[in-house]
């Protein structure tokens, strides 16, 4: 280009005419001196007409630093729970070697897997953490070299009982403890009444935990059905939210699916239920059907209501690409609402 103007100023030169000088040459820049005052104001936004103003901008997937996306097997055991602890506690530990040997890097047990749901049992077979049933938990976690969520359990401790739900990490090292926030206190005229508050205290804190795979929320059971505990946990990043449950021929057939659907849609996360296998013959029936659902509320795999192992490949890929499809999370409206924890 320069030796192009030079050749046109040569031109110009000879047939008598003035060349524009070097400097008139130069774009003309909004600023500096000379310039005209109304090029330094502000350009106006454009406005949407029609409703408040919101971002529309593809969040960035809530992904821990340092985290590859992968893909990984969860496994939820369906126990058949009986009387006799120790029958419980060898099922349990020879179930989760069998998950293991599948492929599994997660694996959940039901609720109460280590004795009979029930007011009345809860003291009975009540333990202290660490205990027998925890310490067989973390043993096998360590031989297995796998993430084991333990249910839950009736917990004793300080003269008070919680559900609670013990994890333990590859190396057999125990990571959090979730005890049961919402007691299940129900009277549903002609069906069931159920009052878990007449033995247990509820737990007051919130429960994740960290695998190379995703970060994962607990809840047990009746946790479910309160949807700022999973908004809280996909505000703190988990992907995968795990609820060892025991639902009944209640509530099951009514709110099972239901739940787990709209926890997993609403907050775009995978949801998993680990329940103990039915017993028709038991005081209070489970109702089974251990389930996960996707970020998009497909069923990816149910239980029917026999002991049994359910495997899910959990993908996360798919999850980041839900998360850009449709951006709830930087869509919320701030400005009008908020669901916010007052504890750590």
């Amino acid at each position: 280009m320069l030796y192009k103007q030079r050749a046109i100023n040569r031109c110009l030169r000879r047939a008598g005419k003035k060349t524009p000088s070097p400097r008139s040459q130069r774009p003309r820049r909004r600023g500096g001196a000379g310039a005209d005052p109304r090029a330094l104001r502000p350009r106006p936004s454009r406005r949407r007409r029609g409703g408040p103003q919101t971002s529309f901008q593809a969040p960035v997937p809530v992904v821990l630093p340092g985290r590859a996306m992968a893909a990984f097997r969860l496994a939820l055991i369906q126990l058949q729970v009986s009387s006799v602890k120790s029958d419980n506690l060898t099922r349990a530990c020879g179930l989760i070697w069998e998950a293991a040997k599948q492929g599994a890097k997660i694996v959940s047990l039901p609720e109460c897997f280590n004795s009979p749901y029930g007011t009345k049992y809860f003291p009975e077979y009540a333990e202290k953490i660490p205990g027998d049933s925890t310490q067989k938990l973390s043993e096998v976690a360590k031989e297995c070299s796998i993430y084991v969520i333990g249910g839950s359990i009736p917990e004793e401790d300080a003269g008070k009982l919680y559900n609670t739900c013990a994890v333990f990490g590859p190396d057999g090292t125990l990571l959090v403890k979730h005890r049961k926030l919402h007691l299940f206190d129900i009277d549903v005229p002609g069906k069931i009444t159920f009052q878990e508050s007449e033995t247990l205290s509820p737990g007051d804190s919130f429960s994740t935990f960290d695998t190379p795979y995703c970060r994962v929320g607990l809840g047990i059971c009746y946790d479910i059905r309160f949807a700022e505990l999973a908004q809280i946990y996909a505000q703190r990043g988990c992907q995968l939210l795990v609820y060892p449950a025991a639902f009944n021929l209640t509530t099951g057939p009514a709110h099972w699916e239901l739940l787990q659907r709209g926890r997993a849609v609403d907050n775009q996360v995978y949801v998993a239920t680990a329940s103990p296998a039915r017993d028709d013959k038991a005081s209070y029936v489970a109702w089974g059907h251990s389930t996960v659902v996707s970020p998009w509320g497909e069923v990816l795999v149910k239980a029917g209501t026999e002991e049994m192992i359910v495997y899910s490949d959990i993908d996360l890929k798919k999850l980041a690409e839900i998360r850009q499809q449709i951006p709830i999370f930087s869509q919320k409206r701030s400005d009008l609402y908020a669901v916010e924890a007052k504890k750590p």
